[in-house]
């Protein structure tokens, strides 16, 4: 196995502010600006929402792959991630990255599991640990209600 790997991304400036990412052989290329409390304009991706879907989907991509090796049965896996910056301890910075993930499970048998994978991922999820911010994880575990042989209904 390698023990390096490396991601080349571009990035050109399209006006004050404002620019496009673009990575070879991967499209579309993302435009992005500032943000609007930063003189950006508004309606479009900002470095600091990459930031947090950075996050956000490094703990997908780690938590669905877990959940295949361990053979967790969910029905729906969807995830809000909040990122929180702060000038509090001088210059502006992440100080915060919430994780709140919703999981609908088929069996109440496998809450425990879908906890411990959950808390696992909050754990290793690569782009998560190479920040200098904390990250919270707030779960939130749903099971559908299991059917039963009775309430099959052969029509």
């Amino acid at each position: 196995m390698e023990l390096e790997h490396e991601y080349l991304v571009e990035a050109r400036c399209t006006a004050p502010r404002s620019g496009v990412v673009s990575a070879q052989a991967i499209s579309p290329s993302i435009s992005f600006s500032a943000p609007p409390e930063f003189q950006g304009e508004p309606g479009r991706w900002t470095p600091e929402h990459f930031m947090v879907a950075a996050v956000a989907s490094c703990f997908v991509s780690t938590f669905s792959n877990m959940a295949q090796m361990s053979r967790l049965e969910y029905l729906t896996f969807e995830l809000r991630a909040k990122g929180v910056i702060s000038r509090a301890e001088g210059p502006w910075r992440f100080t915060e990255i919430r994780l709140s993930p919703r999981v609908t499970l088929q069996k109440e048998q496998q809450r425990d599991l879908a906890v411990r994978l959950l808390e696992k991922a909050d754990k290793t999820c690569l782009i998560a640990r190479s920040l200098n911010c904390k990250t919270v994880l707030e779960p939130s575990l749903k099971v559908e209600a299991e059917l039963l042989p009775q309430d099959l209904q052969i029509t």
